[in-house]
């Protein structure tokens, strides 16, 4: 197979339908709009979301739910997750920094500490938030909490 010898899948390629082409054509005439009305004349354009007088869906389906625009999202991180990467990198200080070097939180997230897991070592831990559990769990194990 070259450059100079490639085809098209058959049957993919198809003809254009030329209409208003006279009688002989066999599309003259109405050139396949059917008789009268809005949908036969040049200029007419279906409005969004119309469904032919039926209700249309978005007007079907109810308002539901609201969001918060001030919500504050976090990536969360288990303790066995920041346990695991102080044991591999034998860190004693972890910063989110640290976290995202080790892939463990995208670029622009706040990060949350959450209490899934234990910690052994005492390690110092800075993040956004932390749950009351994780800050007991990281201070009972000799380590210290900052928020950043």
């Amino acid at each position: 197979m070259e450059l100079h010898n490639l085809k098209p899948a058959p049957g993919s390629n198809k003809k254009n339908k030329r209409v208003g082409r006279g009688p002989g054509a066999g599309t003259g005439g109405t050139s396949t709009r059917g008789h009268k009305g809005a949908k036969s004349r040049s200029g007419y354009k279906r409005k969004i979301g119309f469904e032919g007088g039926q209700m249309p869906l978005q007007r079907r389906v109810p308002k539901f739910g609201f969001k918060n625009i001030n919500r504050v999202e976090y990536k969360a991180i288990n303790l066995d997750a920041l346990e695991a990467l102080a044991e591999a990198q034998n860190l004693t200080k972890i910063t989110v920094e640290d976290m995202r070097a080790a892939g463990l939180v995208p670029k622009s997230c706040l990060v949350k500490v959450l209490a899934n897991g234990a910690v052994t070592r005492a390690i110092e831990v800075e993040a956004d938030a932390f749950s009351k559990k994780a800050e007991e769990a990281i201070t009972a194990a000799g380590g210290s909490v900052s928020k950043k």
